[in-house]
Formats: C-alpha cells, structure tokens, sequence
C-alpha cells in the first residue's frame, strides 16, 4: 500500500488565470520508492492557523472585526478554513512535483480574504491537509485503489506578500465591495443626482472626513432613500 507525504516548496502568483490565483509547488514522496503510482486524485483543504503568529498593532486594529479586542485573542484566535483545492498527479514513482491551483477571493465578505487583508508583512501559517485516492498496480492483482490516509498533512509559511502580489496583480490599486443590491440601487441614483463621474467620488462624497463622526455629514451628502 502506498504511503505518501507531502512537503509545499513554494508558492507563487499564477499570472493568466481568469481569477486570483496561486500556485503552491508539492513535492509527492512514497515510502516505497520502486511502487508505480499510476495517479493520484488529491484533495486539500487548508486550514489558516492564526495563533501561531504574532500581530502587530495595526494589524489587531486591522483584524478587530474577525477576532474582536486583542485582549479576546486568547479565546477568539481559532484555526480558519481558507480554501479547498484539488489536483491530479500523473504517474510516478519514488517521488515527484505538482502544482496545486489555489483559488483566492477578493470578497471582503469572506473571513481568509480579511485576515489577508489586515496584514502589513511576515508569513500565514497555513496547514495543508491532504485527503483522495491513489491508483497503483499490484503484482497478480492489476490496479489497485486505496484512500489517502485521513491524517496526512503539511505546514507552510506563506509570505504574506505573495498574497499581496497576487491580488496587486489581478486588481492593481482596486478592491472589492459587495453590496445588497437595494443599497447599490440608492448610491447609483445618489451619484446621478450629484453628477458623480465615478463610483470613488460617490463613496467618497459620504465618508466623513477624519475626525468627523457621521452625526456631522452634510444632508447633501447622503444617500436617498
């Protein structure tokens, strides 16, 4: 029976893929090196493991939303599911290298793409743990299936800036706001009525200046209702 262990190498920005994406390189080792893996149906789900690094305090500022007062950590700081990715390996033997296509999401509704947002620089501890079925032929008995067994991991360092880059590349000085479509409704006809050329000078018409409270917005500078 195959025994596989997986180690990540690295992981980079895929550059000409429809939506943000990255590229974490696996390198595959089975215990027996002279057993013909015919291929392997992997799956992934990664897992942030956010105790186990240290935050700045702009970062906790950053972060207030996901885990509340830095003095909550204690108790709030729990591993976060990311994201679930999955590969076909090709034949092999002893050992090889796959890329695993990592989907990423600029939706800032999604828990992972706040906590990536909210860091200035270091690494993301994530946890890599693999599940699926291994294909390889058997002596006498032809092909041969077994499950990847359930306990089967790998940690990794991902350099916060290579989460940066990603989405630098695909939305270059942009971000991503997700409306209720009743809101969306009443900022389009406010940047109409004030002959807004942009949706930037619509937001930034109602965000009141630093050091304002909302109390002190102009009634000029609301949204209809």
């Amino acid at each position: 029976m195959p025994d596989l262990n997986f180690e990540v190498i690295n992981a980079e920005t895929v550059t000409f893929a429809v939506a943000p994406m990255l590229s974490f390189r696996l390198r595959i080792t089975n215990l027996d090196a002279d057993q013909r893996i015919q291929s392997v149906a992997l799956r992934c789900q990664i897992q942030i493991e956010t105790p186990r690094r240290h935050y700045v305090p702009h970062e906790q500022e950053a972060l207030l939303d996901l885990f509340g007062e830095p003095e909550r950590w204690g108790r709030t700081l729990r591993p976060m599911l990311w994201t679930h990715a999955g590969v076909t390996v090709p034949p092999f033997a002893g050992e090889t290298v796959v890329e695993l296509p990592v989907p990423c999401s600029f939706d800032f509704n999604i828990a992972a793409t706040k906590y990536f947002a909210g860091l200035e620089d270091g690494e993301v501890p994530l946890n890599l743990m693999f599940s699926g079925t291994v294909f390889f032929e058997v002596e006498d008995s032809g092909l041969t299936v077994e499950q990847i067994s359930w306990d089967k991991e790998a940690r990794y360092r991902l350099p916060i800036n290579v989460w940066q880059q990603m989405m630098d590349h695909y939305y270059p000085n942009s971000a991503w706001l997700c409306l209720r479509r009743d809101v969306f409704d009443r900022l389009a006809r406010y940047k109409t009525e004030q002959g807004l050329a942009t949706w930037e000078q619509a937001i930034e018409s109602i965000i009141p200046a630093r050091g304002k409270s909302l109390d002190d917005v102009s009634v000029e500078g609301s949204l209809p209702s």
